[in-house]
Parts: C-alpha cells; structure tokens; sequence
C-alpha cells in the first residue's frame, strides 16, 4: 500500500499586502522524493474545529513567507519576547519572512496587530533537518525587535526536562492556525481557528504511517474529521496545565495527502526532543 504525505504549508504569488484569497493549497517547498511505501507529505491546516476569540491564543503568530517571487503561510509560536518557533519545512527556503503577532483575521489586519520583517540572517534551521525523513522539522526565528507583551501578545511555556518522559497520551491538546477549514477549502482560514483534540499512542501512530513515526514526533488522533491542514505548519500544539498556563508540545509538520478530514493522525514535532538544541541556540532556561 502507498501512501502520499505531504507538509502542511501553503504558497502563493508574493503580494506587498497578503491576499488569502489568492494562497493556493500547494507543498511550500519541492516534492518529497518516492519511498518504497510513500510517495510524499502533506503540510497543516484546522478542520473540524472552531473560531478562536480574539487574544485566546496570544503566544500564536502567523508567518508570511518570502520565497523567490512567491508567498507562502505558516504558523509559529512565541517562545520569548525575541524568539518564534515553527517548522523547518516552512523556512529553509525563505527569503524573509513577516511576523504577524497578535493577529485574529489575516484579511482585514486589524490595529492590534503587530508587523515585524526578519531577514533570513536571523532565521535558523536545524542543522539535521531531512527533507527525506521529516525528522527535525524544527527552526527559529530572531525578531529584530524585543516584543511588548500584552493580553493579545505572550510567550508560551516551553516543555521542562521532566515532561520530555511524558507521553501526554490521551489527553487533550489543542491545536491552532489559519489552515484550511475544510477539504473542500481553497484557501486559508481568514481568522485564528482551533481545534482540541487528544494525544494519540506513538506506536498506533506509527503503524498508520507505516514506521516512520520517530521519538521526536508526537500525533493527534485525526478522528471526527479534527486534525491540522495545509497552512497550519510550524504552528503549536499546545497543553493546559492544571494552574491554566499553556505548554508548548508540537509543532505542526505533516500529515497524509489524501485529505485532511479523513480521520488520519497528524504528526508535530516534538518540542521537548530539542530542548537543549533551543536552548544553544536561544539561551532560553530550560525548566527542570
């Protein structure tokens, strides 16, 4: 049995001003090569979940993409008041890349947000990053200036050395972005939507994906037609803890091509598989 897989980003022709309208639900970076059992990857999008309320997410940003002579549209999260993290699929290719921070709907920009431009000298891709693999879809983005945080504007909790031996199997998580709403869908979601879902076993995973579901992944039950889409990549999986405070788990990296509403799992990055590798690179503390 084949399987077509695909990173869930979306590009679209470059425009000074975004124009969702106009992002077509294409791979953002180049074919994945064929497999004996797997033929590509799809990148991220919300379905079957619900409009957020303005400020609901405020460690979210969205990320617009400067390729060549094209645009592409991810996700990310605040980690500092300096640093966003998204997916290595999203920025190997970029040129630039405009931070929107305290966003709702990318259509009609509201005053609250935030518009930073970071040059591709401040963007870093982790180093073992494979294509091939989709191991390490990881990267980290420098802003050029230190963020004011506010009720719209905050940092999420990066996993501490002691949940990197949890599973968090079964519990709910939610995941956010502004990825197609639908299969049908054309384009990306105008405003923040969500999803919680729960966690789902590595190994019943990975026998989905036929074994190449690695330690640092970590998956969602894709069931009831809830998962991640294309336009969703990089952006966060998230963890309530018991005093409210949100824990950053995923970041959004694939999923299977055939249909983001088909009940098949979708697979992030796991965060706490690179805690050191953020904290080299960021000198953000690392919780014990």
């Amino acid at each position: 049995m084949k399987f077509a897989l695909v990173l869930l980003a979306t590009v679209a022709i470059a425009t000074a001003q975004i124009d969702i309208d106009n992002i077509e639900p294409v791979d953002l970076i180049a074919p994945i090569p064929s497999y004996p059992e797997a033929e590509g990857f799809h990148s991220g999008r919300i379905v079957g979940g619900n409009e957020a309320h303005p400020g609901q997410f405020p460690y979210q940003v969205g990320l617009a993409l400067h390729i060549g002579d094209k645009q592409g549209w991810c996700g990310g999260s605040i980690i500092s008041d300096e640093w966003v993290l998204t997916a290595a699929h999203c920025t190997e290719n970029a040129d630039s890349v405009t931070v929107y921070i305290g966003a709702h709907n990318i259509k009609e920009v509201e005053e609250s947000t935030l518009k930073i431009n970071v040059g591709k000298e401040n963007i870093i891709v982790h180093e073992k990053w494979s294509m091939l693999t989709l191991q390490n879809d990881i990267s980290l983005i420098r802003l050029p200036q230190k963020l004011e945080f506010n009720d719209r504007v905050q940092p999420i909790n990066l996993p501490s050395k002691s949940q990197a031996k949890e599973s968090f199997v079964d519990k709910a998580v939610i995941a956010s972005g502004w990825g197609k709403d639908s299969d049908k869908s054309q384009t990306v979601s105008p405003v923040l939507r969500f999803v919680e879902v729960p966690v789902l076993a590595h190994w019943r995973c990975n026998v989905r994906y036929i074994g190449r579901i690695k330690d640092s992944h970590i998956c969602i039950k894709g069931s009831g037609g809830k998962s991640t889409c294309q336009g969703d990549s990089g952006g966060p999986l998230a963890y309530t803890e018991a005093d409210g405070s949100k824990t950053l788990l995923g970041a959004t990296s694939f999923g299977i091509a055939f249909g983001c509403e088909i009940g098949w799992p979708g697979v992030f990055t796991r965060i706490s598989s690179f805690l050191d590798w953020i904290n080299a690179n960021t000198g953000i503390a690392i919780r014990s």
